[in-house]
């Protein structure tokens, strides 16, 4: 096992993966922004280094920067978390040059799954359903036109190069998609570094259900369950469940069987998300993302496997300590995304959090980077927390994180809680019964 590990992330992620290395004793180190000088991993890890300035690529985005801590501190590994350089190819090919773990896929993998039309050949040739869609990059407005009409509208304008529902957008005739081409293709040049995009047939109201997987250098895979990720607004997640509900079992089977085959295609080492589109009996693959999810933790809950070890485990050359015959799940667990913003507008709500008052305990897991007297900065996402609630059945878990809700009290900045509260308690919500419109449709 590593001896030392350096954490290239903030907040929340931070904390979390601050806990597992704890437990198997190994060091932490923790890099800061100037904005993020007095956070709560900076306090958690061994160590700490300012890395920069408030701005994100000043600081967790500077790579030269991040590499010069690492080797600074003498560490063994770096677990870049979530977002920020955890699917960077270059970052993790620097990595490697320098003689420091990566603690995620190879490179050759990010960079095969961080192209999202080269991502659609994988899976095809690993013979997992895509949604119908452009075999390349369309280059053009009317290239882009005359390829819906082939298909049917609606479709789904994507960004090759993108991630986190950004540059994405649905259109449903050809006027809408030419300004969408166009608004996208700019939105993806500015975020990804490149405006590629392609296009897909949008269905009209399916599921999000994905599934997580596990693999090790000995070519050992194996998937944890699928979780439900279907409330969602602007193509953000909000709620996140596990396992699904609703599933025949053998579309259960059949969506963890592809999950195995695209992750054995790819040989593929540490933890990785398959996301597929349900409709009925049919699905059909979104995208892979190659790191850590947000809502890992509803599946640590019901099989009781520590994601972020296994994730250790496997970076240190390690096996996986779990075969697939030995995962067991146990009850459920649904969880919230707790954010500082507006719950009407959903602007971002930046200031000192005065009372950071959350319940957490057997039934509820609360993981943060935050605490009273944390200043929310407009830098960075402005997700507080994360509350999942627990239950040997479903009505117990979505009844116990409606309780935790109820039972929060932040003072100082607004939050979305009013909107989760509304959302929990919605009868859709309770029966099991939303596709990805459910926001669109009801709030």
């Amino acid at each position: 096992m590593f001896n030392k590990v350096l954490i290239a992330n903030r907040g929340e992620i931070a904390c979390r993966i601050i806990r597992s290395c704890q437990s198997l004793g190994v060091q932490t180190v923790a890099i800061y922004s100037e904005a993020d000088r007095h956070a709560l991993h900076v306090e958690q890890a061994d160590e700490a280094f300012e890395a920069g300035a408030a701005k994100a690529t000043d600081s967790y985005l500077n790579m030269e920067k991040v590499l010069y801590i690492a080797k600074k501190a003498k560490v063994d590994a770096i677990h870049p978390g979530y977002g920020f350089l955890s699917e960077n190819a270059d970052f993790c090919r620097r990595c490697r040059e320098e003689g420091i773990t990566f603690i995620g896929p190879k490179p050759e993998t990010l960079s095969i799954m961080g192209d999202k039309v080269a991502a659609r050949k994988q899976m095809q040739a690993a013979g997992v359903p895509v949604v119908p869609g452009s075999d390349g990059p369309v280059s053009s407005a009317d290239e882009a036109v005359s390829f819906a009409e082939s298909i049917g509208y609606p479709v789904m304008v994507k960004a090759a190069a993108g991630g986190g529902g950004i540059g994405m957008e649905i259109a449903q005739d050809a006027e809408a998609l030419k300004k969408a081409f166009s608004s996208n293709q700019r939105r993806a040049a500015n975020y990804f570094g490149s405006g590629s995009l392609y296009i897909e047939k949008a269905l009209e109201s399916p599921r999000h259900i994905e599934v997580q997987v596990l693999g090790d250098t000995y070519g050992n895979v194996i998937h944890l369950g699928e979780r439900d990720c279907s409330i969602q607004r602007r193509h953000q997640k909000v709620l996140e469940e596990a396992p699904a509900t609703g599933l025949s079992e053998g579309l259960r089977q059949q969506l963890r069987h592809a999950a195995i085959q695209a992750a054995k295609s790819l040989q593929y080492e540490s933890a990785g998300t398959l996301e597929f589109l349900v409709e009925e009996d049919e699905f059909y693959f979104l995208e892979m993302n190659t790191r850590l999810q947000v809502e890992h933790p509803v599946t640590e809950v019901v099989t009781n496997i520590d994601i972020v070890q296994e994730q250790l485990h496997v970076g240190a050359g390690e096996a996986l300590s779990v075969q697939q015959s030995e995962v067991d799940w146990q009850g459920y667990a649904i969880e919230a995304r707790i954010y500082a913003e507006d719950p009407k507008t959903f602007f971002p709500s930046p200031g000192t959090i005065e009372v950071f008052d959350v319940p957490e305990g057997e039934h509820i897991r609360l993981d943060t980077g935050v605490r009273s007297g944390t200043e929310v900065t407009p830098f960075y996402d402005p997700m507080l927390a994360k509350l999942i609630g627990i239950g040997e059945t479903r009505a117990e878990a979505i009844a116990g994180l409606r309780q935790a809700l109820d039972e929060c009290n932040i003072q100082g900045i607004r939050t979305n809680i009013p909107f989760l509260q509304e959302i929990t308690r919605h009868p859709k919500v309770v029966n099991g019964q939303v596709t990805t419109n459910f926001v669109k449709e009801h709030f």
